[in-house]
């Protein structure tokens, strides 16, 4: 994500699984707080920065949304079903979902007792689920969606703009427009069914289908195969002008850009094959099998979010946040993380890689990066905080989180040499494809690759407050 607070150079804020995979029942289960024992699943996963985040006692498998937008009126008609499987006995399970009246809800097609607590969307089914067992919940609903405030005053979520929707969820947004599990520990794959008036365009994630239009209305159907976090959805509506093709790699490319945005984001979103060629080369290949971008004109959002597969911006991107956003595919959408507080895994890399991308490409190395930044005092706001360590949720989108991650990554390069440094990038990239990372493993990858003791290092650089000695 790119951000104002965040961004130190322009200052720019911000096939479905049948059963859970072994890893991720494990981290959902150590996640859980204390009290997880029992025959109903917690309220939240016990993220440390955003507690009622997630939900204990399952995972989703797959998400069968159908989505009908109205602009003109805001409203939106939903109808989500969820595909998953009981980690635990369940006699009751909470879905992360806010705002939206609920008109129906069922368990495996069986009406199911509801009720609302803050955020928290509380399930009673008829019956108690067995641990293991899979099962689907239907929720039928409608309303007028709109954003939450982030701790730090940003919006996310559904953010309605003068020709339809920014949909953007991080770290909160998701439950905003659907029912949700809505925690990075929970991943899975999607269908989108988006139903909107003709002559507006809904893109989500993944690869189109396709669409129909029928008495005034246009449907779209998306699917995302490779699984994706909640706050990675959207469902983002407006006049777009499309672009389609595929590259030489086999990748399905759709851009969707309002054409108040086109003239300024055709040459950059042109670069989009060969960026991803590069990053493909540091990183390893690219994850998923679609690409492209959403360029929309949302002058009160002020952000931009790597939406998985399709990068969403408020505005045309220059290039290095196009390098940025894309980054992100590899860290933060293939490799997810476990706990907000590690934000700079996403952040921190996606920054480094616009370093690399500038040193690679005629710019600053990423050393003169490095000592621009190093140079600010001491009481400059870069320092205010460890990037591995922000302290709380209205922190996760700092600058320390951006840049000095990325110094991070920098201090590490110096200490290990150009030949260790690349390949633990690229096998973090690799060991964790589509799965999870924490920093504490991230720093034991360093040390066996380099084979050199980082301990000092990531201690000052990731967990000590205020700023270092010069590496």
């Amino acid at each position: 994500m790119t951000h104002p607070r965040r961004r130190p150079a322009r200052l720019r804020r911000k096939a479905v699984a049948a059963t859970v995979p072994v890893a991720v029942a494990a981290l959902l289960t150590a996640a859980g707080p204390a009290v997880a024992a029992g025959p109903a699943g917690t309220a939240g996963v016990g993220d440390p920065y955003f507690p009622l985040a997630g939900n204990g006692g399952y995972h989703v498998s797959h998400y069968d949304l159908t989505l009908r937008y109205d602009p003109a009126g805001r409203h939106l008609d939903g109808t989500a079903v969820l595909t998953a499987r009981a980690t635990q006995r369940l006699t009751r399970f909470d879905l992360d979902f806010k705002g939206l009246k609920i008109t129906g809800l069922t368990v495996d097609h069986v009406k199911a007792a509801h009720r609302r607590d803050g955020q928290e969307l509380v399930v009673t089914p008829r019956r108690a689920l067995r641990a293991g067992e899979r099962f689907q919940v239907a929720v039928t609903y409608s309303g007028t969606p709109g954003p939450v405030t982030d701790p730090d005053g940003s919006l996310d979520g559904w953010i309605p703009t003068d020709d339809g929707a920014f949909v953007a969820g991080e770290p909160q947004g998701a439950m905003t427009w659907f029912p949700a599990n809505n925690h990075p520990l929970d991943k899975s794959s999607y269908d989108f069914t988006l139903t909107v008036p003709q002559g507006r365009t809904a893109v989500a994630n993944g690869v189109l289908l396709g669409q129909r239009t029928r008495k005034g209305r246009t449907t779209f159907h998306w699917r995302q195969t490779e699984r994706m976090a909640a706050y990675l959805a959207t469902a983002t509506v407006g006049k777009f002008q499309v672009t389609q093709y595929t590259t030489r790699d086999g990748v399905k490319v759709y851009d969707a850009v309002d054409a108040r945005e086109a003239a300024a984001a055709g040459p950059v979103l042109k670069k989009l094959p060969s960026v991803l060629e590069w990053e493909s080369k540091l990183f390893g290949p690219y994850p998923y099998r679609a690409a492209g971008s959403i360029v929309d004109h949302a002058p009160d959002v002020g952000y931009a979010l790597e939406t998985q597969t399709r990068p969403v911006y408020d505005s045309a991107p220059d290039l290095s946040t196009l390098v940025h956003e894309s980054a992100h595919q590899w860290f933060g959408d293939s490799v997810s993380l476990t706990s907000w507080k590690d934000i700079w895994l996403n952040e921190g890399f996606a920054t480094y890689a616009e370093w690399l991308y500038a040193e690679q490409h005629g710019g600053d190395s990423a050393r003169k990066s490095f000592d621009a930044l190093y140079a600010r005092p001491a009481t400059d706001g870069l320092w205010a905080f460890p990037p591995g360590a922000p302290g709380s949720g209205a922190n996760i989108f700092g600058t320390p989180v951006y840049a000095r991650g990325a110094m991070t990554l920098q201090a590490l390069r110096t200490a290990v040499g150009d030949r260790d440094f690349f390949r633990i990038l690229r096998a973090w990239a690799g060991q964790h494809r589509y799965g999870h990372g924490t920093s504490a493993q991230f720093e034991r990858l360093a040390e066996r690759q380099s084979g050199k003791n980082l301990d000092r290092l990531f201690t000052t650089w990731l967990y000590t407050k205020g700023k270092p000695r010069h590496p």
